[in-house]
């Protein structure tokens, strides 16, 4: 038997590639993992996977109950499980592993998956907020591994910590796409331009409102919205009150491989969120990799971190305000010249090559190595 690894996160498992990575990292590295988390009522079954899993089912689902509930739950989870490495995701789960670590001196990661108390539910409850930043005072100076998703938020957490956080962004595994499913077998029509908004947090100030209004200035486009997220069903209200439900299409967050078979056939991918916060400043979107890794061009909101990848690579395009006429300017911008679209799809053929898991998992081996 290998040495064994508990990785926890507090999301119902299904849909986070980021810690599926994590924990096929570790089970190369030998260790024998269990991914614990939540199930809720809408939750996807489990995939099959390499490593086993523990998904708790909650009384309480939001609120301080919620809160407290989870941590009592893996804390004793943790307490009650033997493990030679705890490997904790967000905020969220580092207290009861820092405490379980402290109490069986076990070796914990942390891995910030965003700059969490700059989230905007947080910014709205300043108590609550002050809670957390409490919380990461605490624990996070006296933490020797912390990763987090992107080199502006691993500067914040070094200028106010003063430690040493390392990067490894949000790149999804090097594969090759087949296309196994058609646009027609997948409901598509096959004679529009698909433009695509994916991912498993559509919530306010995501730029899906401006994109869903941008349609209206649009022929011969649809737009494809798939995944979940607090915005969702109002989304679908606003696509009905301006009678734009024949040019926008919902689709229910799937599995990742299922996901990317619609990917494959887009034309353009969005990635628009708004700079209403500094948590989403420095956003660096696992869509944005995906629509890379699909060979997709991408029209994106100027953010910091997604603006370098744009311009390093140059696989599309950013917009210039959410100005829904802006978004749909620069849609039919991209779609305007075909050698130009191929240019950007072709770039994106070659940023795929960079831009995988395959290369940023390289930083996580290393701190792997030292704790050998």
């Amino acid at each position: 038997m290998g040495k064994k690894a508990i990785v926890s996160v507090i999301n119902d498992l299904v849909t986070d590639q980021r810690v599926n990575r994590t924990c096929l990292t570790l089970t190369e590295r030998g260790y024998d993992v269990i991914l614990v988390g939540r199930v809720l009522k809408n939750s996807l079954p489990m995939p099959p996977r390499t490593y086993a899993h523990h998904r708790m089912r909650l009384l309480f689902l939001k609120g301080v109950p919620f809160f407290i509930e989870f941590k009592i739950r893996l804390f004793l989870y943790l307490l009650f499980h033997k493990a030679d490495l705890l490997f904790s995701n967000d905020l969220d789960t580092l207290f009861p592993n820092y405490v379980i670590s402290k109490l069986k001196r076990i070796p914990i990661i942390y891995d910030s998956h965003e700059y969490f108390t700059g989230v905007p539910e947080l910014a709205e409850t300043p108590v609550k907020r002050k809670v957390w930043k409490s919380l990461e005072k605490m624990i996070i100076p006296r933490l020797k591994f912390m990763f987090t998703v992107n080199d502006s938020i691993a500067k914040l957490y070094h200028d106010e910590f003063g430690i040493n956080v390392m990067v490894m962004r949000n790149l999804p595994i090097k594969k090759t796409l087949p296309i196994k499913l058609t646009r027609e077998s997948l409901g598509l029509p096959p004679d529009v331009n698909i433009i695509l908004l994916q991912g498993a947090g559509i919530n306010i100030n995501r730029g899906a409102e401006e994109a869903i209004e941008a349609m209206a200035h649009l022929n011969n486009c649809l737009l494809l919205i798939i995944g979940g997220g607090d915005a969702v069903e109002d989304l679908k209200k606003l696509s009905t009150e301006s009678n734009l439900t024949e040019k926008v299409r919902f689709i229910s967050k799937l599995p990742f491989e299922e996901l990317m078979q619609y990917t494959i056939h887009a034309d353009i991918g969005l990635s628009v969120d708004k700079d209403t916060n500094i948590n989403y400043r420095y956003s660096l979107p696992n869509k944005l990799f995906d629509y890379i890794q699909a060979e997709v061009p991408v029209l994106a909101s100027p953010l910091v971190e997604v603006k370098k990848i744009i311009d390093t690579y140059q696989v599309g395009v950013c917009i210039e305000s959410h100005n829904p006429e802006e978004i749909a300017s620069k849609i039919k911008y991209m779609l305007a010249d075909k050698s130009r679209w191929l240019a950007w799809k072709n770039n994106a053929a070659k940023a795929r090559e960079i831009l995988c898991w395959d290369n940023e998992k390289k930083v996580l081996l290393e701190v792997l190595e030292k704790l050998k």
